[in-house]
């Protein structure tokens, strides 16, 4: 069996500065992790690994220093790391983002697809619906556990607001994992050790058989139009009222702002 886990490397920050020019995350200077919800998804298809000799394989998009990100990967025990890199892809919202890790799973070949929920940057829980949808596959969100899975289908435990599902999915499949759902393994000696000797390939436009316009700014059909600071004073008005009245009050608020704004 084929395991692609999509990872992200985020900003490990809450100093997050935007560009007033493009609307993007200015992430120069700013320390980063694995995305929460993606290690999860990679500790669970290191489980899978374990119990059936799976290959798994790590995806990700992102600059060239993601490159020590996947390294300490490998010393998790992945497979095989792969880096989607290339100016080309600068600024690519999530419909962009899913067609570059759509295109370039194509062409690594899988059977199972895990990625995170969402990234701690972004929390708009997109990517991985939408690369599912592109790669026209089942997808099984908000997964907090895999409960089996075998070289036809998959079975796992959806987790919801207020209830839960079991559900089982015909392979190819992708599904988007929960952070809270494992403890994510350390690294372990032996494999730091060889990680040092193993290569994270690189994939670049050059590489995806994409068109220019469907990658990178150029194919984001959604930009920030305006970010801005909210500024807090003194005039600030505070409210202590039962939740009923409060929503009421938001209610009014909204809709009175609504008309100015117009």
């Amino acid at each position: 069996m084929k395991i692609i886990v999509l990872v992200k490397q985020v900003p490990d920050s809450t100093e997050i500065r935007v560009d007033k020019v493009t609307g993007t995350l200015i992430r120069a200077g700013v320390p980063s992790i694995i995305n929460p919800d993606d290690l999860a998804g990679v500790e669970e298809a290191l489980k899978i690994k374990e119990a059936t000799g799976a290959h798994v394989t790590v995806i990700s998009m992102g600059p060239p220093q993601a490159s020590g990100m996947l390294k300490e990967l490998y010393g998790r025990g992945v497979d095989e790391c792969i880096l989607i890199t290339d100016r080309a892809f600068a600024g690519a919202d999530t419909c962009a983002t899913s067609s570059t890790l759509a295109a370039a799973i194509e062409k690594v070949g899988y059977d199972l697809i895990i990625g995170g929920r969402q990234a701690i940057d972004g929390d708009t829980a997109q990517v991985g619906p939408q690369t599912a949808e592109r790669l026209d596959i089942p997808q099984v969100t908000y997964v907090d556990k895999i409960m089996e899975v075998n070289d036809k289908s998959v079975t796992v435990r959806k987790s919801l607001e207020d209830t839960e599902e079991i559900i089982e999915a015909k392979l190819p499949c992708l599904l988007t994992t929960l952070s809270g759902m494992n403890t994510p393994r350390y690294m372990n000696c032996n494999d730091i050790v060889d990680s040092f000797s193993k290569e994270v390939k690189i994939m670049t436009f050059a590489d995806l058989d994409i068109p220019a316009e469907k990658v990178g700014l150029a194919g984001s059909p959604t930009k920030v139009h305006h970010t801005f600071t909210k500024d807090v004073t003194a005039e600030t008005e505070t409210y202590d009222m039962p939740a009923a009245d409060a929503a009421k009050l938001i209610a009014k608020t909204l809709k009175e702002k609504q008309i100015i704004t117009k």
